[in-house]
């Protein structure tokens, strides 16, 4: 993954064979990430799985572990949480990074290892890869990219790929 020349939200995926647009963080890609900073963190990653809203699309091929997105599923985003960046069943009134959202961005999002072994408070949550804007507008912090493309990526990649960011 590589920033766009002169437009630090905007870069490139490149993963067996394609070439792929995507949008990044507001910030960019950062190495020292921090929660709310809009930065895409700079670094090594790997998928750990799928998590795909399954009322709207057929189950993706791929050979990442896979989950259905429910009405109750969230992300923890406050640092001070015990649960920091991690899944969450969250009721209707509880707080939380929704996954089950009205617009089509998390469809399909693939959750990536940043800031899970240690986990340290602060350095940044629920960074994804899942599906861009209609205009490729900034993200807060994921990368996004067309629905046909996270498709075609989805089919090549398993728990041993390599992300790198940076």
């Amino acid at each position: 993954m590589r920033v766009a020349a002169g437009q630090r939200s905007r870069g490139w995926l490149t993963a067996a064979g394609l070439t792929i647009p995507v949008a990044l963080g507001r910030g960019g890609i950062l190495a020292n990430k921090r929660e709310g900073d809009g930065g895409t963190p700079r670094g090594s990653f790997r998928p750990l799985r799928l998590w795909w809203r399954a009322d709207r699309l057929p189950r993706p091929r791929t050979l990442l572990p896979v989950r259905p997105i429910t009405a109750e599923d969230a992300w923890c985003e406050d640092p001070a949480s015990r649960h920091y960046n991690r899944p969450l069943r969250r009721g209707a009134s509880e707080s939380g990074d929704r996954l089950r959202r009205d617009d089509h961005l998390y469809d399909l999002i693939i959750e990536i290892d940043h800031n899970t072994r240690p986990r340290v408070k602060g350095r940044g949550s629920a960074v994804f890869l899942h599906l861009a804007r209609d205009n490729f507008g900034p993200t807060a912090g994921c990368i996004a990219m067309a629905r046909s493309n996270l498709l075609r990526l989805l089919a090549r990649i398993g728990p041993r790929t390599k992300i790198v960011i940076g």
